[in-house]
């Protein structure tokens, strides 16, 4: 449902969130050990968390990523999923086809309606702060 970039993203930003909880700052080669992902592939997908106010970078030799703890419930994951894969999630055919709408639905458009907007809602309404909380609790966890 999400690019891989996405879920990179996602996740990344729930480990800085932790991180930043527990008043540490993470480097991009922490993230992208902790969410297996490529570093290079990592630092572009901070970079556009970044310049769309998610996370906050700090340069420097103590520098890192952070997400102020402040702003943590604040933050939806409708905002990453924006930042990297756009809003294609809340309009795209569930088939991929180019033209689909109420007046010319594909064969799984009423369905796939249902769906795309009980997704919407989880994404305005799930924050950073209580993803991060249920990893910090062990309710769940980010790799295996």
């Amino acid at each position: 449902m999400f690019s891989k970039a996405c879920e990179y993203g996602i996740k990344a930003s729930i480990f800085i969130a932790l991180s930043s909880h527990e008043g540490k700052r993470v480097s991009l080669k922490e993230i992208a050990n902790e969410i297996d992902s490529p570093v290079a592939f990592t630092a572009k997908i901070l970079q556009d968390l970044v310049r769309h106010n998610i996370i906050n970078s700090v340069k420097g030799a103590h520098g890192g990523f952070e997400i102020d703890p402040q702003k943590t419930n604040s933050i939806k994951l409708k905002y990453i999923v924006s930042a990297i894969d756009g809003d294609g999630i809340y309009n795209g055919c569930g088939l991929g086809l180019h033209t689909c709408n109420e007046n010319h639905p594909c064969a799984v458009h009423d369905k796939f309606k249902h769906i795309r907007n009980e997704l919407k809602n989880m994404l305005e309404t799930t924050s950073l702060e209580e993803l991060a909380l249920d990893i910090q609790s062990g309710v769940s966890f980010l790799k295996i």
